[in-house]
């Protein structure tokens, strides 16, 4: 099932406090970048982060979910209507996640 392009709209504005907020679309979900680094997605109408120890320490009652059959687990983001929370955890978790690598050049 993919996620509602109303839903994906109402994550949108609740990550506006943000500056660099990059959503792509992958095969009927999105994928959602912080300044140029993947910090989750928006599955089944649910927006998942990575479960990095920063982001659970955050949450404080963290709750997992399987994005999609043999996916690892990610953190379901709670208080998702408080851009305030959203934000804060966002902030967060960008030093813990790291630079994407090089894409190779083809020869």
């Amino acid at each position: 099932m993919s996620s509602s392009p109303s839903y994906v709209q109402y994550v949108l504005e609740q990550l506006s406090e943000l500056e660099d907020i990059r959503c792509r679309a992958m095969m009927g979900e999105y994928l959602i970048y912080y300044r140029q680094k993947l910090v989750g997605g928006i599955y089944n109408n649910q927006f998942l982060v990575k479960p990095i120890l920063s982001a659970i320490n955050y949450v404080q009652t963290p709750e997992y979910t399987i994005p999609y059959a043999g996916a690892k687990p990610m953190l379901l983001v709670p208080h998702l209507d408080s851009r305030s929370f959203v934000a804060g955890l966002l902030e967060v978790m960008y030093p813990d996640i790291p630079l994407p690598k090089p894409k190779k050049k083809k020869t």
